[in-house]
């Protein structure tokens, strides 16, 4: 019999390398596949055809003109969060922070400042600081300040006539004041302006804005079980609000707000509380799309009665009054300048490609308040912000007082600063 031989089960060390011959199954020509992908069905009960119908809908959407974008946006009707910009919820900023991913910046943007200037006349100062505004002389300044008393004292002496309703004061007395203000302010500061001449000033608008922002698990009913997106409305309505043909300029670059931070609030929303309820998705600047004046510029809000510090003074609510301001500040300046976003092709899948800016003045009649937002993005759902590093971006100040009092026909105590500032504000443009 032959003997048996047992073969090593390692490779010699002196077999010559294999890194340059050629292997006869890598020279193959690759061929395209004869048939089409396998995909997802559309109508199966299925996870995967979930998916694919869902990145169906978003392709018809991207793929739509705004008109109808907006249309397929807004068209499914489900339960959503209501947040109103002028709650009676306790520390609402943070909360509102956290739906919007805006950031908070004490103070305002470097091009409005509040510093005033002092002339030199020969070789003595003059003890006052002389306000001045860039753009605008002294005479022009007079003028104006000249224009504002006279609508203090209007409203003081010739619309006092009778007793307002139960909780209406601020809206009979104050309400006139704010609109004759902008109007006058408008008008007059045109010409320092040229887009104050093509504006529109709307009077009690209506603005509307509807987005979703995190996710939930449906606790019960037919659709137990599933993840849905929390959804979330705003319905705003302010004083007057000043629409342009052109937009305004970015107060920062884009790239400056992914260092900003946002409050995180991992509790439910109905904890704020806020509370669900189902009609119609509105999105809405105030005008209808084909308005050649589709930019916001700068809106005006009033204090009800029953946020009026006076009122939360007596019920020991004045740490609350700032708070009251800065989130119907950050809601109502969200929901226009997101609007606007929106009007221009721009939503959750498309996210912005430019910053839009908006400004906005809240005022019970003597203290005024001014804020500046900047919209950087608009991907708020879970799946588009989740390598999203933008932040929009909250500038506002406190409460500033425009006036003492008015005595014997003329006004006490009028603030030059807040004027300026006013001013500012309206002739701010491209």
């Amino acid at each position: 019999m032959a003997a048996r031989t047992r073969l090593p089960l390692l490779f010699p060390k002196n077999l010559p390398p294999f890194r340059n011959q050629k292997l006869a199954h890598t020279e193959a020509a690759v061929k395209e596949p004869a048939y089409p992908p396998i995909v997802p069905s559309l109508t199966a009960k299925s996870k995967s055809a979930v998916q694919r119908q869902a990145g169906e809908h978003v392709k018809n959407i991207c793929a739509s003109p705004v008109e109808e974008k907006l249309s397929l946006i807004t068209r499914i009707q489900r339960m959503k969060f209501i947040v109103y910009p002028q709650t009676f919820a306790l520390n609402a900023d943070r909360w509102y922070q956290h739906f919007t991913k805006t950031a908070y910046i004490p103070g305002l943007p470097e091009k409005f400042t509040l510093s005033p200037e002092k002339e030199t006349g020969g070789e003595e100062e003059q003890p006052a600081a002389v306000v001045t505004v860039p753009g605008i002389g002294h005479d022009g300044f007079a003028d104006i300040r000249s224009l504002v008393t006279r609508v203090i004292l209007q409203e003081n002496w010739h619309t006092k006539k009778r007793k307002p309703f139960l909780s209406r004061k601020q809206e009979q007395m104050v309400g006139p004041f704010v609109r004759n203000l902008v109007t006058g302010l408008t008008f007059s500061l045109a010409k320092y302006n040229p887009l104050l001449l093509l504006s529109s000033l709307d009077i009690n608008p209506q603005v509307n804005f509807y987005w979703r922002r995190g996710q939930r698990i449906i606790p019960k009913g037919h659709r137990r079980g599933r993840q849905e997106p929390i959804r979330f409305q705003i319905d705003d309505q302010p004083n007057t609000q000043i629409r342009i043909t052109q937009q305004l300029p970015q107060f920062t670059p884009l790239e400056d707000s992914y260092a900003a931070e946002v409050p995180e609030v991992m509790l439910a929303p109905n904890l704020m509380p806020l509370f669900r309820r189902q009609y119609e998705n509105n999105i809405f600047t105030g005008a209808k799309l084909p308005d050649p004046a589709c930019y916001g510029h700068t809106q005006f809000h009033l204090v009800p009665d029953r946020y009026h510090r006076d009122r939360m003074a007596r019920q020991q609510l004045s740490d609350q009054v700032e708070v009251f301001l800065r989130a119907n500040a950050l809601t109502s300046l969200f929901a226009w300048t997101g609007a606007q976003a929106m009007y221009q092709g721009f939503w959750n899948h498309e996210d912005v490609t430019r910053p839009f800016v908006s400004q906005a003045v809240i005022t019970d009649g003597q203290f005024f308040s001014f804020f500046c937002y900047q919209l950087n993005t608009v991907a708020l759902s879970v799946e588009m912000d989740a390598n999203n590093p933008r932040k929009n971006l909250l500038w506002g100040t406190e409460s500033l007082r425009l006036y003492e009092s008015v005595q014997d026909g003329e006004v006490v105590g009028l603030n030059d600063d807040v004027l300026k500032l006013l001013i500012q504000f309206l002739i701010n443009r491209p």
